[in-house]
């Protein structure tokens, strides 16, 4: 594998000296994973010419595996036919996830040229929500009746030649299709073969509705250590299965957007996409921050007299204000992170506020002294340091609770958090640290 790593990196290199062969064959020893990270590292010039390289049997597994940027990007490049070509191939809960990033047309062509068995199946998951369990799900499950034997059961499997990946249960349905247990395969394969399979099930398994959220799907995996479970209906009937590979992409993508949007960013988009498009991305986020500085500018605006008469005040202001905005945003992510794991909820808020804003006390005095001392030994003024003291204490204080409240409000009006909670928390610390300096410098100092 570490060798194809490294010829994989010198894809570039193969490129430019036009060895076509070569990079056929590194292609055929890779995983499509791989390819697709090397796809992605390659400008959108390169990425068609690399893409035509790439053999037939892979290339349906490399779309599956790109981000949703590149894969919208790379399949308007495509010829049409040589994609449906690609996508046809795939399990359907890989057709499910890419048909959202690609035009209407290409969906529809997809649905002509699969079977009608593929169709019927395709159309059950679309009929989700992308970020469903039921958007999740595939119906590969392996399902047997749940009063035959285990030596039935072996010879079912048998006959079937091949399990489907991530098999590490058999689901149980009575003569109605409801579920009624899943048989572990170690139980299948150590217990006696006359026993009948309901007497080894587990009759009580994790299950998800097929509108559960993926982020309740990937937690309850994690909790409970799953490798696959069932989805089932609203009349506990069987509709399909949830494997760990699926919830894995899940985790990723979401710790992936996690870390984008704290800078206002979306996670799927393309590196090397045009700058035209990346600016206008950008630009959003960039005018919204604009304005919130204009608002900390406003604030310093009022008290300019206070400012000329003790520059000093100029020099110190940042000082709280980054304190606060630094100890709001431990807090924010704190519970960003809280109520994203359901460790945090409506009932438990205040008790997290109420902690947190202890701790915004313990932080603001502790660093306060540390503040008020230097401020007076360097500017020789013992009022000023007890100025920027209790602004400190002010400002880190409300950096606390504003880092719980905000995330929480956001949430309620239906603003993901983690997108826009660190501008709100930047304004409220700005603001705050700049009205609290210079106010209180005006009414003591002044």
């Amino acid at each position: 594998m570490q060798n194809v790593g490294l010829q994989l990196n010198n894809i570039v290199e193969l490129l430019d000296t036009n060895n076509v062969q070569a990079i056929q064959d590194v292609f055929a020893d890779a995983h499509p994973a791989d390819i697709a990270d090397t796809l992605e590292s390659l400008t959108p010039t390169k990425r068609l010419t690399v893409w035509l390289q790439i053999p037939q049997i892979l290339k349906g597994e490399v779309l599956a595996e790109l981000s949703e940027g590149v894969l919208r990007d790379l399949a308007g490049d495509i010829d049409k036919e040589q994609l449906v070509d690609s996508i046809k191939s795939l399990d359907v809960d890989d057709i499910a996830d890419l048909v959202h990033d690609l035009p209407h047309e290409t969906l529809e062509d997809v649905l002509v040229a699969v079977d009608s068995n593929v169709r019927d199946s395709l159309d059950e998951v679309l009929s989700f929500p992308d970020d469903s369990a039921g958007g999740l799900m595939n119906l590969d499950a392996t399902v047997v009746r749940d009063n035959i034997t285990l030596e039935v059961v072996l010879r079912f499997l048998r006959l079937k030649n091949r399990l489907p990946s991530q098999t590490d249960s058999i689901y149980l349905v009575d003569s109605d299709h409801h579920l009624t247990g899943v048989l572990p395969i170690d139980r299948l394969i150590t217990s006696p073969a006359e026993d009948l399979a309901i007497t080894h099930i587990i009759d009580n398994p994790v299950t998800f509705d097929g509108l559960d959220h993926e982020e309740d799907v990937a937690k309850a995996f994690a909790d409970y250590d799953l490798v696959s479970a069932p989805v089932v209906n609203e009349n506990k009937r069987l509709i399909g299965r949830i494997t760990i590979d699926d919830v894995v992409d899940v985790i990723r993508e979401q710790a992936e957007h996690d870390i984008m949007a704290a800078a206002g960013l979306n996670n799927e988009a393309d590196i090397f996409a045009p700058v035209i498009k990346t600016t206008r991305n950008r630009s959003v986020w960039l005018g919204v921050n604009l304005i919130t500085a204009l608002l900390g500018s406003w604030v310093i605006g009022l008290f300019e007299g206070s400012i000329q008469e003790l520059v000093a005040l100029a020099v110190l202001m940042p000082i709280v204000a980054s304190m606060g905005g630094n100890a709001g945003t431990q807090t924010l992510t704190v519970v960003i992170r809280g109520m994203s794991i359901g460790t945090i909820s409506d009932q438990n808020v205040r008790n997290v506020l109420i902690k947190e804003s202890l701790v915004g006390v313990l932080n603001g005095l502790l660093w306060a002294v540390v503040i008020a001392v230097i401020a007076a030994l360097w500017f020789q003024n013992v009022h000023l340091g007890i100025v920027i003291a209790c602004a400190m204490v002010v400002n880190l204080i409300m950096g606390a609770i504003a880092g719980v409240l905000i995330p929480v409000f956001l949430e309620k009006m239906g603003v993901d958090p983690a997108l826009a909670g660190g501008v709100a928390l930047t304004t409220v610390t700005d603001v705050v640290g700049y009205f609290s300096v210079l106010g209180l410098a005006t009414i003591w100092l002044l």
